[in-house]
């Protein structure tokens, strides 16, 4: 696998998808390569609890597509940069409300970024499950701040700087893209 994409959603306050960041990467490095910022419309019209933070600037343009029109623009783009795979932190939440890209295996970034067995920045004095998964505070903020050292890293809740910051959860585990193997959903 030589790329893939990362994906985080939001949703409005009835569970409908409103906003799809994407970030596709190196596998060798994890540079980035391209991304998109998608609005579902009407969908994020009717808001959510982080609509206040869809319109944030640094993103990049905003890709305003309806439901219908998303899957062919996002599995174009795909194909045109060959990603063959999606990940995404606690995958199981993106991957349900993005049937249209079943069709992709999916990986949890999360299943590799919250066990002590490939995340070495896991302190020993941190209670772990007998599977090695820490038992709370693995979401994508606490991680985050565990591998980076920032201690006031806060999660945006926008889908594009998500992406962003979950595909850097995996630059800074800095495990081969082969070890998300393991991860596979």
């Amino acid at each position: 696998m030589s790329r893939f994409v990362v994906i985080d959603t939001e949703t409005t306050w009835t569970d409908r998808v409103m906003s799809i960041g994407a970030v596709i990467a190196d596998s060798a490095d994890y540079s980035v390569i391209d991304s998109r910022y998608y609005l579902i419309d009407p969908a994020f019209r009717s808001g959510g609890m982080y609509s206040g933070v869809l319109h944030m600037r640094g993103t990049p343009e905003e890709i305003v597509v309806s439901r219908d029109d998303l899957a062919a623009d996002m599995r174009q783009w795909l194909g045109l940069h060959e990603v063959e795979s999606i990940f995404a932190y606690n995958a199981l939440f993106d991957r349900k409300h993005l049937p249209e890209l079943c069709n992709y295996p999916w990986h949890d970034i999360m299943k590799v970024a919250a066990y002590k067995q490939y995340n070495g920045h896991i302190p020993e004095t941190l209670p772990c499950c007998k599977s090695g998964r820490l038992k709370s505070n693995y979401g994508v903020e606490p991680i985050y701040r565990m591998l980076s050292g920032d201690c006031g890293y806060q999660e945006k809740h926008n889908g594009w700087y998500d992406a962003v910051d979950e595909l850097k959860i995996m630059e800074l585990l800095a495990l081969p893209i082969e070890t998300y193997a393991c991860a596979r959903i």
